[in-house]
Parts: C-alpha cells; sequence; structure tokens
C-alpha cells in the first residue's frame, strides 16, 4: 500500500511537539496540512506546558497533552518514573492511528518515538539522523547540518509531505478570541491609546539569556520613539519580568506604559493583533505577530538561524559575529556582540521604515 494511502485513511493523530511556545507555532502550517489531508481528522497535541499555552489557541488543534518529558533541554531534571509510564498509558488510551514527531535539526526524535511505540501508535513519522529500526515507520533522514538549515516552519513543512500532506497556506496559525479582544480594547481605552497617532509595542525579556538585547539599548531606542516621532510605547512581559521593564522605564525620561503581568497569552495576542508594530527579542511574542500578520522588528541573536519571523513585514537586526551560530541559550564568549552591537538607532530606523512600508 502507497505510504501517503495508508496515512490518508488515518482519523485520530497525535503531534508530538515538546518545545516552546514559538516552535509550536512554527509547527501549525505542517498541523494546518495533517488537519486538511482527512476532513473530519481529529489533531491531539502532547507539547510542554509553555507550548500548551498557546496550543489552545491553535484552530487546527483538537486536544492538547501537556508532558515534561526528561530528555528535554528546559524542563527539569529528574528520573523516568510514574509520570512517564501514566503518559505511555494516556497514549495507548487515547487510541491514536498515528504520530508525527516534530523536531528542529539537533534534537533526536527516538526517545518521543519510544514513547509512542510502547503506546501502540501503529504510524509513527519523523526525521532522523540514526536508523530508528521499529522506532518509526516512517523514517525521514536528517539531512541538515549547522551549515545547511531549512526555516523551521519549512522543515516541518517537508515532514509532513512525505506521507502527502500540504496545507491550504504555510502561514502560522493562531486564533484570537473576543473575550481578549474586548479586554484589550478596554486596556488600551484606559491608557489613553486611540489609534489616531502611532504606537508601538515593546517585549524587552527572553527566556534565554543569549537572546536578551540590552535593556540601556531598549532603553534608548523607546526614547527615541516618543521623543523624536511622538509614538507612544507600551511594555508587555511576564511577572518576573516587572524589574527589567521599570528598568527601562526609568531611565527613559519620557512617558511610556506597561502592562507587565497584566496579560494572559490570549491577551498578548489580542493586544499584538491591534499593534501597528512589535519590537522584540527573538522569542514567543515575535512568532506571535507573524501567526497575527503583523509588522515586527525582531532583534534576531545569531543562536541559530532557522526562527526568523515566518511570511510578515519584518526587520531581523543583528550584528555579524566569528561564533555565530552558537546555538547556546547562553553566550559561550560572554559578550553577547551579536546584540550588543546593535545600535539603538537602527532600531528606530527599523521602525519607522517598517511602519511606513506598511500603512
Amino acid at each position: 500500500m502507497n505510504r501517503a494511502h495508508e496515512w490518508s485513511r488515518t482519523e485520530n493523530l497525535l503531534c508530538v511537539r515538546l518545545d516552546a511556545m514559538g516552535d509550536v507555532l512554527m509547527t501549525t502550517p505542517a498541523i494546518r496540512a495533517l488537519k486538511e489531508a482527512r476532513p473530519g481528522r481529529r489533531v491531539t497535541l502532547l507539547t510542554s506546558p509553555s507550548g500548551g499555552a498557546v496550543a489552545r489557541l491553535v484552530p487546527e488543534i483538537d486536544h492538547c497533552l501537556s508532558y515534561e518529558p526528561p530528555w528535554m533541554k528546559a524542563t527539569p531534571q529528574r528520573t523516568v518514573g510514574d509520570i512517564d509510564r501514566e503518559m505511555i498509558e494516556r497514549l495507548r488510551t487515547g487510541r491514536f492511528d498515528a504520530a508525527v514527531i516534530f523536531t528542529v535539526f539537533s534534537q533526536s526524535p527516538l526517545p518521543a518515538a519510544l514513547l509512542c511505540y510502547l503506546a501502540d501508535i501503529p504510524l509513527r513519522l519523523a526525521h532522523c539522523r540514526e536508523n530508528p529500526y521499529q522506532l518509526l515507520t516512517d523514517w525521514v533522514a536528517e539531512t541538515e547540518s549547522e551549515g545547511h538549515i531549512r526555516h523551521e516552519v519549512r522543515r516541518q513543512l517537508d515532514l509532513v509531505a512525505e506521507v502527502g500532506a500540504k496545507p491550504s497556506d504555510e502561514r502560522l496559525s493562531l486564533r484570537v478570541t473576543a473575550t481578549a479582544r474586548a479586554r484589550v480594547a478596554g486596556l488600551l481605552r484606559r491608557l489613553g491609546i486611540t489609534g489616531a497617532a502611532p504606537w508601538v509595542v515593546i517585549h524587552p525579556g527572553s527566556t534565554a539569556p543569549s537572546r536578551r538585547y540590552p535593556p540601556e539599548g531598549y532603553c534608548e531606542a523607546a526614547r527615541r520613539l516618543v521623543r523624536d516621532f511622538g509614538w507612544s510605547v507600551i511594555f508587555t512581559g511576564s511577572g518576573p519580568e516587572r524589574d527589567l521593564v521599570e528598568s527601562i522605564r526609568s531611565a527613559m525620561g519620557e512617558p511610556s506604559h506597561s502592562l507587565v503581568g497584566e496579560l494572559d497569552l490570549a491577551c498578548l495576542a489580542a493586544l499584538i493583533e491591534r499593534a501597528p508594530l512589535l519590537i522584540a527579542n527573538n522569542t514567543g511574542p515575535a512568532h506571535i505577530a507573524a501567526a497575527l500578520g503583523r509588522p515586527v522588528v525582531d532583534l534576531y541573536a545569531l543562536t541559530n538561524p532557522q526562527h526568523t519571523p515566518w511570511q510578515v513585514p519584518c526587520r531581523v537586526l543583528n550584528h555579524p559575529v566569528a561564533c555565530s551560530p552558537c546555538f547556546k541559550s547562553v553566550c559561550p564568549e560572554g559578550h553577547h556582540d551579536c546584540l550588543r552591537l546593535v545600535p539603538p538607532g537602527a532600531i528606530v530606523q527599523a521602525a519607522s521604515e517598517l511602519l511606513t512600508a506598511v500603512t
């Protein structure tokens, strides 16, 4: 039987993407392709807690399972135990017809493939560098290396194309709820943001230290946007990023607004949907902007090349360094030059040009 035909018959599909929010969003075109390949197909996503938060806003995903496996970088260190046996049993109870395991090129799919194999999922697809033998029924040889890396969206689209799945469009997918839109509209009224004058959202935080543009650079760029261009600036971030944002605001010497700690993920998406422009590091909100078709200035650390904003007006800013790409969450050289040497004026120029180009 043709493999694509066999996959086209599957109705209850498991997708595995155990990474963070941005990675899940960059996988949504491939998930759309799988969803559209068979009418009525049910798609469940097995993902991390942060991935699950955004997955609940993706219309192609019917159900989400949260899991922190011991083999992933961002999960707390632990040994295999009851939580893993319980997940195998949950997957077995789900009676999935097939599983697609999505990974970046440097990850092995084999631990997740073993999980799916032990859960008796009959079809299992993934990229893999070594011969997976029985762990994968559909093995796509891993050909990428540090010198040749596809965009993350293209990588996952190429994977599902191997079993005949192609999407109606390749944009990222994210649904903004009416409740979130209403709440954000009220917050903007409270801040006096009417839309009559330009405004911008700045998200200066990032989980990985190597991807953080210096706060003093954000301070100077925000100051100039307010002072020289008359823009209003709204800072966003999670509760633990409050001190970072307040240090930037207090040093600006110009008025600004903060919604740090006030927005859940649905409302952050609604705010970015309304914003004329987002300025952020290479982190989740940049991919939210791409999913919603909003322009973004991306302070993009040269840690890896494959996560730039997808199919959206953008400016990607960094400074060339000999140590790129380092693929590290912490700068291995300790100088952060790929971001530190980007002048604030470049952010201001990129923001001005981008907003002019899209209005």
